[in-house]
Order: C-alpha cells, then structure tokens, then sequence
C-alpha cells in the first residue's frame, strides 16, 4: 500500500491539469484513497505504518503544486480533532507514544528498550565492537532487536562510522530516485520519483 498509493495518486494528478487540482471534485478520489487504506491500517492496529502511508501519499499530494494554505487549514483540523483522536487510541498505544517522548518515566518497564538502544549505540564508539559481537544485542539487554531496532544493533556492531557509511548509502539512493525523476519526461514519472524519495526519506527518518 505504501508503494501503490504513490502509484495512484501520481498517475490521478498526471491526468489533471494543474489549474484544477485544488477543485473540490478532484479532491474527492485523492482523500478517500488517502484516508482508507490508512483507517484500515490504523484498525488493525497499526498507528506507525499509518502514519508512514498518509506521509506517502501527502508527499505527492504536496508535489503536485497543492497551495500553503490548504495544508495550513489541514493542519489546523488535524490539531483541533487530536483530542479526539487520542481518546480512541488503546492504552498501549498512548503509552508508546508517552514512552516516546520520555523513555525515562518507565525505565523497567515500556522505556526499557529505548534507554538499552541508546546504550546500546553508545557503546559502540567510533569503530563498534564487530560483527555479532554487539553485548548489549547478544546478551539480550536489547530483546527486540530484530523490530525497527536493527539500527541500533547495527550501530553497536559497525560503531559510528560504520552508522554514517549506511546514512550515506541511503543518501545516495534519495538522490538518485530524485535525479531520475528530474531527467523523466513526463509528470507522472517525476510525481512518483519525488513522492517516493519524501516517503523513502520518512520511512528512514522514522525507523532510525
């Protein structure tokens, strides 16, 4: 879904001419296939992987030459109805997103895995400890590893210069999914080549 909806939603603002796109009725397509798959998602639940597919598909939405103010309005929506949206998240899931922003209100307990990943980073200094001999990951300080934590185990095992060398690596794939976009010849094409380097981007950011 990740990937299609940047498809869709390309190849729909490629058929429209761009004095239209802030029209209500071609804004009707674009916010129902935006906002279902993510409701679907978000039901199962998944809030993180939601939040990646809206950041996808409002990456090309904005590409597509969307003015200021809409989003500026969609943002203020958004804050106004928060409330709300909080009271229908599960315990579990506020908690994360307390846990989040202060790892340190329950260090034994949800904060556990995000205070061993930033020791886990740290104690992999400037060259790391080498290849599966990460003690914080192996001794099981860090029991979930093997989730959107495999940064952190990788940079306790390639240490800091081995974590820039992968920032760098996926720079270059940012860059280049932008530079093929640039020499396409059509919209549709460049929609899609610059919605997936933001989502990529955001994938990245998020995880890391």
């Amino acid at each position: 879904m990740k990937v299609a909806l940047i498809i869709f939603l390309a190849r729909y603002y490629y058929k429209i001419p761009s004095d239209n796109i802030t029209q209500i009725k071609y804004l009707v397509i674009p916010v129902f296939a935006l906002f279902f798959p993510v409701l679907l998602v978000a039901t199962q639940p998944d809030l993180g992987t939601a939040v990646l597919i809206m950041l996808g598909g409002i990456a090309v939405i904005w590409l597509t030459g969307f003015r200021i103010k809409y989003f500026l309005y969609s943002f203020l929506v958004i804050i106004c109805t928060m409330p709300i949206g909080i009271s229908l998240l599960k315990p579990y899931q506020k908690s994360r997103i307390l846990t989040f922003l202060n790892p340190e209100r329950d260090p034994l307990g949800a904060g556990y895995q995000i205070i061993q990943s930033k020791i886990a980073v740290g104690s992999g200094g400037f060259f790391g400890k080498g290849y599966l001999l990460g003690s914080q990951s192996y001794l099981d300080y860090l029991p979930e590893k093997h989730t959107d934590f495999i940064f952190t185990l990788f940079s306790e095992e390639f240490g800091l210069l081995g974590s820039v060398f992968l920032l760098l690596i996926y720079v270059f794939i940012i860059f280049k999914i932008i530079f093929i976009g640039n020499i396409s010849k059509n919209n549709f094409a460049k929609l899609y080549c610059y919605g997936f380097a933001a989502a990529f981007f955001s994938y990245v950011a998020v995880n890391m």
